[in-house]
């Protein structure tokens, strides 16, 4: 469907954790979810370019969308959108990745009908969450951070920039793999979109620092107020204590929303072992993250809370072992919530 490196060594240096998630999957849907994924960086990459102007990055998503939109529409001409953010452009990897842009949509143009409908949509759904960011936060710094409404908007946030990929996950893998297999697929869709969101949700508890220095807060100015704080609250590490008890239910909401991911995973057909080792992955490795987010002060920017690499293979390294045993794998789903001095 691509050319191999396109696919192969760009997608897996602009996202090792990723890719070791992609290369599990089947051959039937691996193209087409590695292709979306590579074009939903560059849009992302296109959105975070601060050394680029508001307007300019506005225009290049602009052109991106209508180039996605419209098969063979000629190029987006994203060198020129290079050429502004000049040498500023830092890894190496993201430069490739937007000059590489026209040959991924030519990679894109040659898919399946079928497929390129799917790719489309949610690459839509993805731009307008990323260009709705950069008009939410306009004007925001480090210094006086800028956060959202209301839980209607983070819940909005979450389905545009992840909750759509679930959507997007089920269809495909539903056409391209168990088409005439019997399932719950209103179960699976609902189910797909609350584990999009749960895994966008730990991303956003985990880099509330991160986000902070961009001026971007996605935890609700109405919830933070009833905890008398507000979004330049949470640069001050101090103020941890205060912001516990809320911190607590959002890293309770992020984890029900994996445990309906889970059974999500645990619905797809058993011999679809890939996709459910796909699925499973991400889930356990979010479940350890919450579990140390549970114990650690989140607003202290001098570390970076993550799961170690050396924890992450032993996981999927167990969860292969352990996939016939229905009992053993299910307990992994339950050590994975433990707290960060279990075994997994």
């Amino acid at each position: 469907m691509a050319t191999p490196d396109l696919l192969t060594r760009l997608l897996r240096d602009v996202s090792r954790s990723f890719y070791r998630t992609l290369r599990v999957l089947p051959s039937g849907v691996r193209p087409q979810i590695g292709l979306a994924y590579l074009l939903a960086r560059i849009t992302d990459t296109i959105a975070d370019t601060e050394i680029v102007s508001l307007e300019g990055r506005m225009a290049a998503l602009d052109r991106l969308r209508t180039r996605i939109a419209i098969p063979r529409s000629g190029s987006v001409r994203l060198e020129s959108f290079f050429a502004d953010a000049g040498a500023g452009q830092g890894a190496s990897a993201e430069r490739d990745l937007l000059l590489r842009a026209d040959e991924a949509l030519g990679v894109l143009d040659a898919v399946e009908p079928g497929d390129g409908r799917l790719i489309r949509n949610v690459l839509r759904t993805i731009i307008s969450g990323q260009e709705l960011d950069l008009r939410r936060f306009r004007g925001a710094s480090a210094q006086c951070p800028a956060a959202l409404d209301t839980e209607e908007d983070l819940d909005d946030y979450t389905y545009r920039v992840a909750g759509c990929v679930g959507e997007f996950w089920t269809h495909l893998c539903r056409a391209r793999l168990f088409p005439a297999v019997r399932v719950d697929e209103g179960f699976l869709l609902a189910n797909g979109v609350r584990f999009g969101k749960g895994l966008q949700l730990v991303n956003i508890l985990r880099d509330i620092p991160r986000d902070l220095r961009h001026g971007r807060c996605y935890l609700p100015s109405n919830r933070l107020a009833a905890h008398g704080m507000r979004a330049s609250s949470l640069l001050d590490a101090r103020n941890m204590p205060r912001f516990r008890k809320l911190y607590e239910d959002y890293l309770d909401l992020a984890g029900a929303c994996l445990a309906d991911g889970w059974a999500y995973t645990n619905t797809l057909p058993s011999r679809q072992m890939r996709v459910r080792l796909a699925c499973a992955w991400p889930i356990l490795i979010g479940l350890r993250t919450i579990a140390r987010l549970r114990v650690e002060n989140v607003l202290d920017d001098r570390r970076r809370i993550k799961v170690s690499r050396g924890e992450v293979k032993r996981l999927m390294l167990r969860s292969v072992c352990v996939y016939p045993w229905a009992r053993a794998w299910n307990r992994l789903f339950e050590r994975a919530r433990q707290m960060p001095s279990s075994v997994l």
